[in-house]
């Protein structure tokens, strides 16, 4: 995400990171350098201008040139300038409402399908709220058949009529049916185009007007970069929405729709999706999206993933095999669980203050543990409650069980028994502790994660 952008960000800070002296004329060539990265970015280049304007406004003000620490002070106020231009703070979703109403609205192929049953997964799972999905393409039996399909995978109900072409009906139709069986988040799933039609402008505007939602929201893909911000700036001209979500964010290298849709139209990016899974559902925090783009990592996000999946009754479990030296691979293979729970291992060490560097030509597969699960799930109960028996001969069977060397299978072994060591040190438990370890900078132990 946004590797293009750091990377040449990174190269303009290199200008003032150096011994020599800091002057105006090399401060200028930074901005000039953040300038051109902006523009690479798919930046407008009003934007980019009036973005290195403002930095270079607030560094004369704020004496850099006199800092014990120039270099630090220019990438906080490009930091600061990236989170204004971003939004400044996280927007939330307002439902005050008994019943609230979500309506849906972008361009077809954005992904705004797949999101509405993201946000009824992220609803039900992190606002305990039962919500109902509506489906108001009539247009494409395909996209009905998705939202079905998509609803079921999440555990909601689906409103649906085959009969009716008419969505304004549908939806008023659906609000009822919420009210009358206990739904308190309505999400209504609109049609959409291959290009901006007038059409579906005035059926979504009509939707819009008929069940009065508390949340409009314009789902576009940031990979189209630039013309995802005039997209946007024609339908909130049309529907005048209340904010945007950003799919297809993890493949987005340059970044200028994140960076710009919140200057052209003033409605805030309230959500990005950061993968195909239906929990790869992100709220946007402007602040921690800078902090990425510039190298330092998103710890905070980082340890939220990690409490997400922390259950306290198994942590104390947990805590009393370690304490008894009885941690065994049964324990591992759940902790990897948990872990991949969290989301994609690229994405999750991108978070951690500059391994996003590190990790720029580093090939780490989707699924990055699975020769892990495989030597595991190739050995007996026996042998994975007492891996002290795992000898020769075991090892050597368990390598042929699951298409391994011998050499993966004993570098396996030693990183239990590493990691085993930590974890006895650490005396909390669990994932948990060891997210905080590594939010503290001290690292985690190599896992075999493909090649």
């Amino acid at each position: 995400m946004f590797e293009n952008l750091s990377e040449k960000l990174d190269k303009a800070f290199s200008v003032l990171k150096g011994h020599g002296k800091i002057t105006e004329i090399n401060v200028a060539e930074t901005l000039k350098e953040v300038r051109r990265a902006l523009l690479d970015a798919d930046v407008s280049y009003k934007i980019a201008k009036d973005f290195t304007k403002n930095v270079k406004d607030r560094a004369l003000g704020q004496d850099v040139l006199t800092s014990l620490h120039p270099g630090q002070l220019m990438v906080k106020l490009v930091k600061d300038e990236l989170t204004e231009l971003m939004g400044s703070q996280t927007e939330g979703l307002n439902l005050e409402a008994k019943t609230s109403v979500i309506l849906i609205a972008g361009l077809q192929g954005s992904g705004k399908t797949t999101f509405t049953g993201k946000l009824a997964l992220f609803l039900k799972n992190k606002k305990s709220k039962n919500p109902l999905l509506v489906a108001c393409d009539v247009y494409r039996p395909a996209a009905i058949n998705q939202l079905e399909i998509l609803a079921e995978q999440v555990g909601v109900e689906v409103f649906v009529n085959r009969e009716s072409q008419d969505p304004v009906a549908i939806a008023k139709a659906a609000l009822e049916h919420a009210k009358q069986n206990g739904h308190n988040v309505v999400i209504v799933d609109t049609a959409g185009r291959l290009a901006i039609d007038e059409q579906m402008m005035n059926e979504i505007a009509a939707i819009k007007a008929a069940v009065n939602p508390q949340e409009t929201l314009f789902v576009v893909d940031s990979m189209t970069g630039q013309d995802a911000v005039n997209t946007a700036k024609a339908f909130n001209d049309k529907l005048d929405y209340d904010g945007v979500v950003l799919t297809k964010l993890d493949g987005d290298t340059r970044g200028g729709a994140a960076l710009t849709i919140k200057s052209i139209v003033n409605k805030p990016i309230k959500f990005v999706g950061m993968g195909e899974k239906m929990d790869a559902l992100d709220v946007f925090h402007p602040n921690r999206m800078a902090d990425r783009i510039l190298g330092m990592g998103d710890v905070v996000s980082l340890v939220e993933k990690a409490q997400e999946q922390f259950d306290v009754e198994k942590a104390r479990k947990l805590q009393k095999k370690i304490a008894k030296n009885e941690f065994d691979f049964n324990d591992f293979v759940e902790q990897i669980g948990q872990i991949k729970k969290m989301g994609n291992v690229k994405d999750l060490m991108g978070m951690i203050p500059g391994m996003g560097k590190a990790l720029k030509d580093v090939e780490i597969e989707d699924d990055a543990f699975k020769h892990v699960e495989a030597m595991i799930g190739s050995m007996t109960k026996e042998e994975r409650s007492n891996p002290s028996i795992l000898n020769g001969a075991r090892r050597q069977r368990v390598a042929c069980g699951s298409g391994r060397t011998v050499k993966e299978v004993n570098q396996l072994i030693k990183q239990f028994n590493d990691m085993g060591k930590v974890m006895k040190m650490m005396q909390g438990g669990g994932m948990k502790n060891m997210m905080k370890m590594i939010g503290k900078g001290g690292g985690m132990p190599n896992m075999p994660m493909g090649r």
